[in-house]
């Protein structure tokens, strides 16, 4: 019994002498996560798509207008690519429910119209989630966000799914 105690206690010991860097700095993810990011439409050509990725390197392209391809593909991409992703937006997850950015809101005010959108959703495994819907016509006062949403896509194996930009 002394000896299973005296055990314990030297693995508590033990444990605080993991290095901070390498303790996780948010929620790790699990195989039943996902992030979904959706364009909508705009007045013109612009690619109108959604993509689906997992921590398991699966992911779900659907192309719906203005795309290179048409319709639901499957991919996969690297652990390191989907953390790039999901750290890419990880700063403007909001801790529960959804935010948005839209036309009429505090925060967005004097937006143009006509512009496309971005709708992100974050579902962990565990059945909750968190959205963030952003009008880019709202990019005034929230360039860092905007910024953001728009170069994620690009660390994702899906440029020739979208084709050439207009």
């Amino acid at each position: 019994m002394k000896q299973a105690l005296g055990f314990g206690v030297m693995m508590l010991a033990l444990g605080g002498c993991i290095p901070e860097s390498r303790i996780p700095a948010g929620p790790v993810p699990i195989e039943g996560d996902s992030i979904r990011y959706e364009t909508g439409p705009c007045f013109g050509r612009c690619p109108v798509y959604s993509v689906t990725v997992r921590p398991d390197g699966s992911g779900v392209f659907d192309g719906k207008r203005f795309t290179a391809v048409t319709g639901e593909r499957s991919f996969t991409l690297s652990r390191a690519q989907y953390e790039a992703f999901a750290a890419r937006l990880a700063p403007y997850r909001p801790a529960s429910g959804e935010v948005r950015y839209a036309h009429g809101e505090a925060n967005c005010t004097n937006a143009p119209t006509d512009m496309p959108s971005v709708d992100v959703r974050w579902t962990r495994a565990i059945g909750d989630s968190q959205g963030l819907y952003f009008y880019l016509g709202c990019r005034r006062g929230n360039e860092a966000v905007a910024e953001a949403l728009g170069g994620a896509v690009e660390l994702l194996p899906i440029e020739p799914m979208i084709g050439p930009r207009p």
